[in-house]
């Protein structure tokens, strides 16, 4: 599939742009939800009989969540809890978040391990053209910055192991035990204390999150409807969602990445 323009960004030259990481560059951590919606519905549903409308409740919980600090999530879960699961001795947001980070890694790492050891490519686990999109966007000197709001020291790990720390002037994720959301934070930093103006900035991600921060700020907002499965083409529920939250371009991947530049005016 091509580049699809949805409202073409203002004839400004892009000086930086911020990505979201898991999904948008890495798939690492792929599968995700299918560790958060089970830790959801057990500690929800305490072994009580089957509910197929909680699980199908947080199954849209967590689809239109994509992109947010996972705390926040976990907050949400301590609500669930003390409400439908009649539980007021529901564990802490941080305390859910541990649970749910314990099991997540358990995978990731296995993957960390294998790419350490050379067994596994890290190619095998980024969406596909992403590095020379970056060597682009940088050859036009753009800018770079990832903001992710999984933990800052995963995410800083996992960008290095997967080869692209060079590539970023930085990269923020969660902060340590604090609800914040990296996302607004550094879209706020660049155009307040960083210089840019809202219309020479672009975000790129696949979450809902980050593409209405980029809309609602005034940057260019691209939506990265990645099918991560199979780190190319377009994944068409995630293509309707970006749209929904504001997206002025939809791409799966970045093989497009001359459509993608003319559509940045960086030709």
């Amino acid at each position: 599939m091509s580049v699809e323009i949805i409202k073409p960004v203002k004839a400004v030259k892009i000086k930086a742009a911020i990505f979201d990481f898991d999904g948008t560059i890495s798939t690492l951590r792929y599968g995700w939800e299918e560790i958060m919606a089970p830790l959801f519905y057990r500690m929800i549903n305490g072994g009580g009989k089957d509910d197929p409308e909680l699980r199908e409740e947080i199954s849209r919980y967590i689809d239109e969540s994509t992109g947010i600090q996972t705390v926040f999530q976990m907050r949400r879960l301590v609500e669930w809890v003390k409400g439908y699961g009649k539980k007021p001795d529901a564990l802490g947001e941080w305390e859910y978040k541990d649970i749910y980070n314990k099991e997540l890694l358990n995978g990731v790492n296995k993957k960390i391990a294998g790419l350490e050891s050379g067994v596994l490519s890290s190619d095998d686990y980024v969406i596909a053209g992403s590095r020379e999109f970056l060597n682009g966007l940088k050859e036009r000197g753009v800018r770079l910055f990832v903001a992710s709001g999984t933990d800052d020291k995963d995410v800083r790990n996992e960008c290095g192991i997967l080869g692209f720390a060079a590539y970023f002037d930085k990269v923020c994720g969660a902060p340590e035990r604090r609800a914040d959301c990296s996302k607004e934070a550094i879209l706020r930093e660049l155009i307040h204390s960083g210089g840019f103006r809202p219309d020479e900035l672009a975000v790129f991600g696949d979450g809902r999150v980050e593409i209405t921060l980029a809309a609602e700020a005034g940057a260019a907002a691209i939506g990265l409807a990645t099918n991560e499965k199979d780190r190319r083409g377009v994944n068409p529920v995630k293509r309707e969602k970006l749209i929904k939250a504001g997206a002025n371009i939809i791409a799966g991947d970045f093989l497009k990445a001359k459509e993608l530049f003319n559509a940045l005016n960086l030709h």
